[in-house]
């Protein structure tokens, strides 16, 4: 055997394997890009599932009422508490305090659907200010699964003042975690229950507005 037949056939030994790694590749590739496929199938299935269930969810915030800021009647309170999982509700009169805290309740119920804001008139609300021992105004019930967890009274925790944003508002009710929030205030939930006890220390009857 000469060195050319020798190199021939040393030749066509490489290009033997190098054919049979290649069908190994091409098997290989093809099994992975079936692979994917069944994957980005699962996972188009499961973005479909939250979808939809997304859809479902928000359908019924909005036949309950959520999405916008509304006002109730005292009777109406425990079965709208009942109905929703998270709600906002402002003890209100017809003063200026209570009038700023409007406006940015009206912002924030159209940027959190998931939570239900309302508003009740205090002084035609009797029974439920003596039961809530709601005593300033404005006072934010914060009700979580029907209960009432927290309260935002007057402006104490938003700067002493009426000049508040509605980011600040926003935080404060995320930290009662009454509220969907992507801010760092979601990760440090206040103990509802100090506010609570502070709110119901008071034996006063009288509603008083806030300073």
């Amino acid at each position: 055997m000469d060195e050319n037949q020798a190199k021939q056939i040393v030749e066509q030994q490489v290009l033997t394997v190098a054919k049979a790694v290649e069908d190994k590749l091409d098997e290989e590739i093809a099994a992975l890009d079936r692979l994917d496929l069944d994957d980005l199938e699962v996972l188009r299935e499961r973005r479909r599932q939250q979808l939809k269930k997304m859809a479902e969810r928000r359908s019924k915030w909005i036949s309950l009422g959520h999405g916008e800021y509304s006002e109730i009647a005292e009777k109406e309170f425990f079965a709208a508490v009942k109905a929703s999982d998270r709600v906002v509700c402002h003890f209100y009169r017809e003063n200026w305090p209570c009038k700023v805290m409007d406006k940015h309740l009206n912002i924030l119920a159209k940027q959190h659907l998931e939570t239900r804001f309302l508003k009740i008139h205090a002084e035609k609300s009797p029974f439920l200010t003596d039961k809530l021992r709601i005593v300033v105004l404005p006072t934010l019930a914060l009700v979580k699964d029907a209960k009432v967890e927290d309260y935002v009274v007057g402006f104490d925790e938003l700067g002493s003042s009426d000049e508040f944003s509605t980011e600040e508002l926003e935080e404060r009710l995320a930290k009662s975690q009454v509220i969907f929030f992507e801010g760092e205030a979601s990760s440090h939930p206040t103990n509802p229950g100090s506010t609570k006890r502070s709110v119901r220390q008071s034996e006063t009857s009288n509603l008083s507005d806030s300073d």
